[in-house]
């Protein structure tokens, strides 16, 4: 039988050193054998320069002995970088299987490790804590080995020069022998406690960022900047007590060390001065014995290392020392193909603490038959869910799936047969394709390219996505995407297309509703800015906000003659809005008839005041500023409060063609004009087709053009071109940028594209409108109805009459078990909880 593999929990830190390493250990080995011999030469090169070159006035020789001397040098110099070098691939290496290993045991643990553990200490563990540890197995053979190698020299060589001096200088290291480990105790008790404190301070901090929404929500910064400050405050006490004791260490070793040459100092020119010592091996001697300093700070060093490497590595090892529930796979068989009849009797389920979650539960399903899970909050429908999934181990009882014990079922078993959907499913980094497909990548354990044609295809992700209602979503997100200069071009023509076919088509039908762009026509629709340069600027400087203060654009509203009737529009516009906004809330929904910002208004009355007696020509560079602003956002379709004088459309489509004919000639890259036969990479694959704005904001209006736009791209052949540019959405962080809803119809969508024998849900549909939870369930009623087993947790009453069983729970138990009508019928508990209802 082969033998296990060792946890990477109950390894032992030195059984990092010579695996994977082997090669590189034993060139260290040779490499350390020859720079000891190269760092020794120099200290015998230095006597016979004194001795032999200068004291007999030997030219030759003291050539030939320096020579020597600096190849030596730089040899041994060379040496020790290429040992570096070697140190620093062996630690960054194993501190990379540490992560790698200690990471995927992480991922086996039991859903409870991860419920009392905060995420930030398993982050510190596998980011910062194993960072040391991974350094002292660089350093575990090249670090000892050279120094005591290189100590023993430079004695030997000492005792060679005069052994009574030797025998004094060397009598100090016994002394720091007994006293460093003395203090390296403290030192550890010391560590232990920082890295606790650590600890506690990266999941303070973890935890701060994960609910800044309830910290905002309930204005609780003093108590969190309180709990805050005494985590810092106890984690600076410690790292003092630790630093002082990591110093004391540091110190001591200096001062012995310094101690050496004054021994040397003392009694070898007491002896040179007898003439008991030439003066040549007296020097040799003082530099000897001032590197003999080196590899003994440097062995102090290793020694600080290990000892501090090993405490935290003991200590991560310790917090992750928990055996998984489960098997991931079996070695010695494919994993199986299970049934969906799931069969379970006198299951419980008891925390560590000797919470009973549910008791002595006995069910049974058939193959493709549906139960719906209801009862009181906190009765345990989502344990037994679990439980029923293996994300937790039941205590007692007995489960079994198909005639398989669940509790010899290895994950990989439970994965190919078993779909989940929990209520607050965890979106992962990425775009929608990788998160939609990431149940049966894992269901493989290939993801992407190595996956192949094993995947579902674009056909059936579709099929999914229309089913679950997310289709939609993902049209838009395509329809909003905005492709890059080097996209595929016959897209980029295709999309030009179908622009002019949606006019043509549909410009008549639509002219209530959409102001199309057309060179020769004012927008209405669309600010004065846009109105105007007819364009998107590529540069931030031309940006809307930014023109008001652009010398390049101020310069070119002077010579079309705009400035004066542009700023005369502004000084009424504000006066207007001030005079009417000025005594009303500022809330949005009052500001929609103006281009001015809540958040603007009390500047603008001041400013209001301060005019009253100025002329235009009056105003300082500073109001233009402000005063061009406003106007160039101005826009006359919606903004209400004044009407676009006729003579100043006129001036802004003189001016239009002048803006293009100037910027095509000083800096055609400023700005991408608008055409009717050009795709505009500024801008988004819906406003390229759409190519105006929208008159009305009614949602008659808008599904219209929407339809529109669909049926254009089913006819060109591009509906999943779009869809499949849309499934590249970046979700964001957890899913951030999906609404919650969203995340939801998304995990659906995961677990259905996976068509697995057994589906739990447990609240799935709870954040998805009467719509789109009805379209779920009917979903499940018409496709999924004696295909697949569903255990469905669910939190609408009345969403549960369609289901072959319902399971009523409370306290952990199962009150009544039978068909909705059987149920209702008895006016037991589900009677009740429906009435109250």
């Amino acid at each position: 039988m082969p033998k296990a593999d060792i946890p990477v929990v109950k390894k032992s830190l030195f059984s990092w050193i010579f695996p994977g390493n082997v090669k590189l250990q034993l060139m260290l080995l040779l490499i350390i054998t020859i720079m000891v011999f190269a760092r020794v030469l120099p200290l015998e090169l230095q006597r016979s320069i004194v001795n032999e070159a200068i004291n007999l006035g030997n030219i030759e020789k003291l050539f030939i002995y320096c020579g020597i001397y600096l190849v030596a040098v730089v040899f041994a110099s060379g040496l020790k970088y290429l040992t570096n070098v070697i140190q620093t691939l062996i630690s960054e290496r194993t501190t990379a299987r540490m992560r790698k290993d200690l990471y995927y045991h992480i991922l086996t643990l039991p859903l409870g490790f991860f419920r009392k553990t905060q995420p930030g200490l398993v982050v510190n563990a596998l980011t910062t804590e194993l960072t040391l540890p991974g350094n002292f197995v660089g350093l575990s053979i090249a670090a000892p080995v050279t120094n005591l190698m290189t100590l023993l020299a430079f004695a030997g060589y000492l005792l060679w020069l005069n052994w009574l001096l030797a025998l004094v200088s060397l009598s100090i290291y016994p002394i720091v022998i007994f006293l460093v480990p003395m203090l390296q105790k403290r030192v550890n008790r010391a560590n232990k406690k920082r890295v606790d404190a650590s600890r506690n301070f990266s999941s303070r901090i973890a935890e701060s960022v994960s609910g800044i929404h309830e910290i905002q929500g309930n204005g609780a910064h003093a108590i969190e900047n309180s709990k805050y400050d005494r985590i810092v405050d106890n984690l600076l006490k410690i790292r003092i007590v630790w630093s002082l004791y990591r110093f004391g260490i540091k110190s001591l070793n200096g001062f012995f060390s310094s101690l050496g040459p004054f021994l040397v100092f003392i009694l070898g020119g007491w002896l040179a001065i007898k003439g008991q010592l030439e003066l040549g091996a007296l020097m040799a001697f003082v530099s000897a014995q001032e590197k003999l300093f080196d590899p003994w700070k440097e062995l102090i060093e290793f020694f600080q290392v290990y000892k501090d490497g090993s405490v935290i590595y003991t200590r991560t090892m310790e917090t992750f020392d928990v055996e998984p529930d489960f098997v991931l796979e079996a070695d010695d068989r494919e994993p199986l193909e299970l049934s969906g009849r799931i069969e379970a009797k006198n299951l419980s389920f008891v925390t560590e603490s000797g919470i009973s979650l549910i008791d002595n539960i006995n069910l049974s399903l058939e193959q493709g038959e549906h139960m719906a899970l209801v009862g009181f909050s906190g009765s345990g429908k989502s344990t037994l869910a679990a439980c029923l999934g293996q994300l937790y181990k039941h205590t007692s009882g007995k489960i079994q799936i198909g005639d398989q014990d669940i509790a010899e079922l290895t994950k990989r078993d439970i994965v190919n047969n078993v779909g989940l959907v929990a209520q607050n499913p965890f979106i992962f980094d990425g775009n929608i394709e990788e998160n939609i497909l990431y149940s049966c990548e894992a269901r493989l354990g290939k993801s992407g390219k190595d996956a192949g044609d094993s995947l579902p295809t674009l056909d059936d992700i579709i099929a999914i996505l229309h089913q679950t209602g997310l289709f939609v979503d993902v049209l838009r997100f395509g329809l909003n995407t905005v492709l890059v200069h080097d996209h595929d071009k016959d897209l980029v023509d295709t999309l030009v297309r179908v622009r002019m076919a949606f006019q043509q088509t549909f410009g008549e039908e639509l002219a209530d509703y959409v102001e199309f762009f057309d060179q020769e026509r004012y927008l209405h629709y669309s600010s004065i800015a846009e109105s105007l340069t007819f364009g998107t600027p590529n540069q931030a400087s031309f940006s809307d906000s930014n023109l008001c203060r652009n010398p390049y654009f101020l310069k070119f509203l002077d010579e079309a003659d705009l400035t004066r009737p542009l700023l005369s529009l502004a000084v009424e516009l504000v006066k207007q809005s001030v005079d009417i906004l000025r005594n009303l809330p500022q809330d949005a929904i009052f500001f929609n008839q103006s281009p001015i910002q809540p958040s603007e208004l009390d500047d603008l009355i001041f400013l209001v005041d301060t005019i009253k007696k100025k002329r235009l020509h009056d105003f300082s560079d500073m109001d233009r500023q402000k005063f061009l602003d406003i106007v160039l956002r101005f826009i006359p379709g919606v903004h209400k409060m004044v009407s676009m004088p006729q003579m100043l459309e006129s001036l802004i489509l003189e001016g239009r063609s002048l803006f293009r004919k100037k910027i095509m000639e000083d800096d055609p890259g400023v700005y991408t004009f608008y055409h009717m036969s050009e795709y505009i990479f500024s801008q988004t694959i819906l406003s390229n087709i759409f190519f105006g704005k929208t008159t009305t904001t009614h949602t008659a209006a808008q599904e219209r053009i929407d339809q529109s736009i669909i049926q254009l791209l089913v006819e060109e052949d591009l509906l999943e071109r779009i869809i499949e540019i849309g499934m590249h959405y970046d979700v964001g962080s957890k899913g951030d940028n999906l609404s919650g809803g969203q995340r939801q119809k998304l995990a659906i969508a995961r677990a259905f594209l996976k068509n697995p024998r057994i589906l739990i849900m447990d609240e799935a549909t709870s954040a998805l409108d009467n719509r789109s939870q009805a379209r779920i369930l009917n979903l499940l009623e018409t496709r999924w109805k004696k295909k697949s087993t569903l255990i469905s947790v669910v939190h609408r009453l009345d969403t549960i009459q369609n289901f072959d069983k319902v399971a009523v729970m409370k306290a952990g138990k199962i009150l009544e078990m039978d068909t909705y009508d059987n149920l209702m019928e008895r006016k037991g508990t589900l009677y009740e909880l429906v009435g109250n209802k």
